[in-house]
């Protein structure tokens, strides 16, 4: 099978196993049938599946991967000391955990196509992140608690683990001490967890900043100095990869750097 066909074969698959799809047609353009792809894989619920289907979706969706192209840390040049500014999409990056922004139902985002990062580490990781992730929740008994993290493997995406966080919503657009204290507890968790499982490096994306409404320069600044207070007083070696995807967020990130470094001058 090359890779067209192995799409609408997953399609198939994926539509006949629910009697509801029966009338949705297969469009005939690749990036239509990538879009439905996607939306079946966003909405199926965690169950069991083919290993037919997992042989051949992982071998579409590393594929994919490797057309978007993947950064190694390796390649990265650090800003300062242990720590990265990277700007691109997490889903390429290759180190051993990259975090996701998650909700507290931690088994991804259902809303078909949705622009959120956990959205899209579901996508490309494959339906195994979320079966796992399911199994975590079950045996928790209880959704996850903000500024806790778990851990879980990377699947297909480059990465070899993936770290799920829950930021604090901020719901009033008014910034409290509390949604300060939890968004830096979601990095010391993160970080922890790293250092449990020995792991060498680490991507963070910007927590809270999407859909939770956290304001992005206190999100930077938080993240900032909650990783370098961690670094210091637990004396991890961990390499850390601050992730921005907007212009906007890696100017930020950019100017809080250049102004730490002026202090210490």
């Amino acid at each position: 099978m090359n890779h067209d066909e192995e799409r609408v074969w997953l399609i198939r698959y994926l539509l006949d196993e629910n009697a509801e799809y029966k009338d949705i047609s297969i469009p005939s353009d690749a990036s239509n049938q990538w879009q439905l792809l996607r939306s079946l894989m966003n909405v199926r619920p965690a169950g069991s599946i083919s290993d037919d289907f997992l042989s051949i979706q992982d071998e579409f969706l590393q594929e994919e991967i490797r057309r978007k192209g993947v950064t190694d840390i390796i390649s990265l040049e650090p800003i300062e000391g242990n720590l990265y500014l990277w700007q691109g999409d997490i889903t390429t990056l290759r180190c051993d955990a990259i975090v996701n922004a998650a909700n507290s139902g931690m088994t991804g985002c259902y809303v078909p196509c949705h622009g959120c990062i956990d959205n899209a580490i579901h996508t490309y990781a494959g339906i195994q992140l979320r079966l796992e992730c399911s199994e975590i929740m079950r045996k928790q008994g209880h959704e996850e608690e903000t500024g806790k993290a778990k851990i879980t493997r990377g699947w297909n995406l480059p990465s070899s683990h993936v770290i799920h966080t829950v930021g604090p919503i901020v719901y009033t657009g008014k910034l409290t001490a509390e949604d300060r204290r939890l968004l830096s507890s979601c990095y010391r968790s993160c970080l922890s967890i790293a250092d449990e499982n020995n792991l060498v490096s680490i991507a963070f994306c910007c927590i809270s900043t999407g859909e939770f409404h956290f304001p992005n320069y206190e999100a930077a600044r938080i993240a900032i100095e909650t990783v370098r207070d961690y670094l210091r007083k637990t004396g991890s070696g961990i390499k850390v990869v601050f992730n921005v995807f907007k212009d906007e967020d890696k100017r930020m990130y950019e100017g809080l750097f250049r102004e730490y470094k002026e202090t210490q001058e």
